[in-house]
């Protein structure tokens, strides 16, 4: 598609999606940190309607994944293990250290981009502990549970920090002081799990759900559909990324979940628990789960430090810059919550492209 083209395919949606819109402000909430860096970098809030509001929710898992599965990586790096994680993991505050610092001091900590690399590192190195700090939703976790059932060393274990959208998704509904109209979710999770995963909010909560991509048309069809769903009092499962979403959605890689995995009861950073929303080790392969392999004790855990919102941010209840220490004393080089060091969390998107997009909202 030329850039001509897409200009003037943009510009038509957004002209729809004007004619179409509600006299009264309504709230649509999206789950996914990419979602949120196609709205903030391309300013979609500053051109659409000022009555729509688009709202980010917790759709990064680095954001969510609380301080005791950090500090349990932290107590084995002093313990001589090789701890393993993505990058993004090594800035985001514990409850005394990050990772970053733990690395500092000594610690062997190495950024893998795959939980096979972590895999090999073990490989290579039989006479030392290696572990996996795995973390993702459903999008990762299937790479993870690949790793697991491969047969990976004895010395080899992982400490799950994998979430499931779609529980969490319920908990935004019954938690936002501001109700949620509909739903844009999350298209690269989407293509894990399919369309039928979210019939239960068109057809038990009524709440229209809009699968889309990541491109500023994608969105913005997105949330045309959307208002139309609102204004015409129809929910229903609107599937706008069927190039790669399908309604059963990835049968191989859902299996691979359930072999590997169990779902359990999990803890979100400053949310607390959610019901059926973790994914642990299944029995069969739990000598790979470092949280039963290794007997340790973590006290004192610390998941919002002080003055910290991203809790808040995550449930969809206020903006970064609604947060009294956003760009103040939180900034990306020196980050105080994980929504601030994410390239997925809300504050570090917000920083990133600037305040200028989110004027019109700052002014409501």
């Amino acid at each position: 598609m030329t850039l001509a083209k897409n200009k003037e395919l943009i510009s038509g949606a957004i002209k729809r999606l004007n004619e179409i819109a509600p006299e009264e402000e309504i709230k649509i909430t999206h789950v996914c940190g990419t979602h949120e860096m196609t709205a903030s970098r391309f300013g979609i809030r500053s051109v659409i309607p000022s009555t729509i509001d688009i709202i980010p929710g917790p759709g990064c898992p680095v954001c969510v994944c609380p301080s005791y599965e950090i500090d349990f990586a932290i107590e084995l790096a002093k313990q001589d293990k090789i701890i393993t994680t993505f990058g993004d993991m090594l800035k985001v505050p514990a409850s005394k250290k990050s990772l970053a610092e733990v690395k500092r001091d000594g610690g062997d900590i190495r950024i893998v981009y795959s939980p096979q690399d972590a895999v090999k590192i073990a490989e290579k190195n039989p006479n030392k502990e290696v572990v996996f700090l795995a973390v993702g939703f459903e999008t990762t976790a299937p790479m993870t549970g690949v790793a697991l059932l491969s047969q990976p060393p004895d010395n080899f274990s992982i400490l799950s920090a994998h979430r499931l959208t779609v529980p969490a998704m319920e908990l935004l509904l019954k938690s936002e002081k501001k109700k949620t109209k509909g739903f844009i979710c999350p298209g690269h999770v989407s293509v894990i799990i399919g369309t039928e995963s979210y019939k239960p909010f068109s057809e038990k909560y009524k709440m229209p759900c809009v699968i889309t991509g990541f491109e500023a048309i994608d969105m913005i069809i997105g949330l045309i559909q959307a208002v139309k769903m609102i204004k015409e009092d129809k929910p229903l499962v609107i599937n706008e990324y069927s190039r790669v979403v399908k309604p059963e959605g990835n049968k191989k890689a859902q299996a691979i979940l359930k072999k590997a995995f169990s779902k359990v009861d999990a803890n979100w950073r400053g949310i607390g628990i959610v019901e059926k929303s973790g994914l642990a080790i299944s029995e069969e392969l739990e000598h790979y789960d470092a949280f039963k392999k290794y007997n340790i004790k973590i006290d004192n855990v610390i998941d919002i430090h002080p003055g910290c919102k991203c809790h808040e941010v995550m449930l969809g209840n206020m903006l970064p810059t609604d947060c009294k220490l956003y760009l103040k004393k939180c900034k990306p080089d020196k980050p105080i919550g994980p929504c601030m060091v994410s390239h997925e969390g809300t504050c570090s998107i917000f920083a990133r492209y600037g305040s200028t997009h989110f004027k019109k909202i700052e002014e409501k």
